[in-house]
């Protein structure tokens, strides 16, 4: 079968997306659709054919196609009795002719009360790969259910908890997915942040939706080719007059918050994310990830609990498995660790030493090169009529010392102040030169070693996810 090539969306369609609906059987498809459309349209009963409404969704003009659910062959573990939807890859097909010219968008369903075995992954494989290579650029991984996560759970460590195949599923899709309540349709905010994530995937395939190539559907050929054309013609016609700027994907950082207990990690990262995303004022218990869109972009940040002062024996297994979670919640690795220090703080050299230890024990030898050192409350360096490199100087060799060994590499954050939010986007340049300075190995990947329980390194890999 040819492969896929993509088309440009027209001017009078700047705020038109097609998003076509793919899972298996059972997975909460018609439910979705009706979420995101904010009204009952799909029968949330057995799915026999595919089905397509259109609606406005937060100034976007949204089409939504269902489609029946994707039979699991001899994985299958429905019960014989309940009604099976229908698996005929021509089901499929007429889904996908009524996103034509081509869904800017997929969302492949999987409920997070389904388990996806090695068969199961295989075989969405299969149908989505049947629409072309590249299809996984346009694909984002929908959980339906999430109501049914255990209380305080969150997606991350589901798909941890989930295995190879799903955790496998979920990188194919450059690991983009998110987690819709469809037991909550009037909490919009759920499909407000979907949609930015569907925006997200537009702008990194430069405004290009799927275009299906003529081999597929070979029913619908005529009507789909003719589709095709039609907006072709009206995007030719219109690309010489008025071509948009060109405006890149945004870039996807990293990032650790980590120090000590009680130097304001969570504050720096609700100052960096721009909105209360961490809480403040009691002790963090356990790695929490939070994401936002920052000086154009896509900011993902794991807050995690605090060490012990005076050496690594006193900070608990517990804290310290956390710490290493918090790479698992970054996966394949996050791109700067950032040691957080508050311009309070005198560094003596048994507490560089226990910084140093710890940042060792957990992140291996290769620490230094991601880490950059995170001054906080830097209201009160203002206050004082300091600059942060005379409180450097005036902080003693031991800081100088921990710096040298970073590589220099150091920010002050105001986070009491309305003004620190300013500060975030020369943080996140800093953080830019950082992966530039690891050109070969952009980020910390640290791979647990199931049999001696373990960690091993292994370097970053040069084609990770920076959009």
């Amino acid at each position: 079968m040819a492969g896929l090539s993509s088309g440009a969306y027209t001017e009078s369609a700047l705020r038109a997306r097609r998003i076509l609906l793919i899972g298996g059987q059972q997975t909460g498809k018609s439910s979705g659709g009706n979420t995101i459309l904010g009204k009952q349209v799909f029968p949330e009963e057995v799915t026999s054919d595919s089905g397509a409404c259109r609606g406005e969704v937060f100034g976007w003009i949204v089409t939504v196609v269902d489609t029946p659910g994707l039979g699991w062959g001899e994985d299958g573990e429905l019960d014989a009795d309940q009604p099976q939807e229908s698996a005929d890859p021509w089901s499929l097909s007429s889904g996908v002719l009524l996103c034509s010219p081509g869904p800017h968008v997929i969302l492949l369903v999987v409920s997070v009360s389904q388990p996806l075995t090695e068969n199961r992954m295989k075989r969405l494989e299969t149908h989505l790969e049947g629409l072309g290579r590249g299809v996984w650029r346009h694909t984002i991984v929908l959980f339906t259910g999430v109501d049914a996560l255990d209380e305080g759970g969150c997606l991350e460590s589901h798909i941890i908890e989930g295995g190879k195949p799903l955790q496998h599923l979920v990188e194919k899709c450059g690991n983009r997915y998110y987690g819709l309540d469809n037991t909550r349709p009037r909490e919009r905010t759920q499909v407000q942040e979907l949609m930015l994530k569907v925006e997200e995937v537009v702008e990194q395939n430069h405004g290009w939706f799927l275009e299906v190539d003529s081999n597929y559907g070979t029913r619908n050929n005529l009507m789909w080719n003719d589709a095709v054309e039609a907006e072709r013609g009206v995007m030719e016609s219109w690309h010489f007059q008025e071509m948009p700027m060109y405006i890149p994907p945004p870039r996807e950082l990293r990032m650790i918050l980590l120090g000590w207990k009680g130097v304001g990690k969570s504050l720096a990262g609700n100052t960096m994310l721009g909105f209360q995303g961490f809480d403040v004022g009691k002790q963090t218990e356990v790695s929490l990830r939070r994401q936002s869109q920052v000086s154009g972009r896509r900011v993902t940040v794991v807050d995690t609990p605090g060490w012990g002062w005076w050496s690594v024996k006193q900070t608990s297994m517990r804290v310290k498995q956390e710490t290493q979670r918090a790479v698992e919640l970054l996966h394949p690795g996050p791109h700067a660790l950032l040691l957080v220090l508050p311009v309070v703080s005198s560094l003596t050299s048994r507490k560089r030493y226990v910084l140093e230890n710890h940042m060792e024990k957990i992140f291996g030898t290769q620490w230094s090169q991601y880490t950059l050192v995170l001054f906080t409350c830097g209201d009160l360096l203002r206050g004082l009529g300091y600059s942060i490199e005379e409180h450097i100087q005036r902080g003693g060799k031991e800081l100088v010392k921990l710096l040298e060994t970073c590589g220099n590499e150091y920010h002050v954050l105001d986070s009491k102040s309305p003004e620190g939010h300013k500060q975030v986007p020369e943080l996140l340049n800093k953080v830019e030169e950082i992966i530039a300075h690891n050109i070969t190995e952009p980020y910390l990947y640290l791979e647990v070693n199931e049999e001696s329980g373990g960690r091993t390194e292994s370097p970053g890999c040069a084609t990770c996810n920076l959009q």
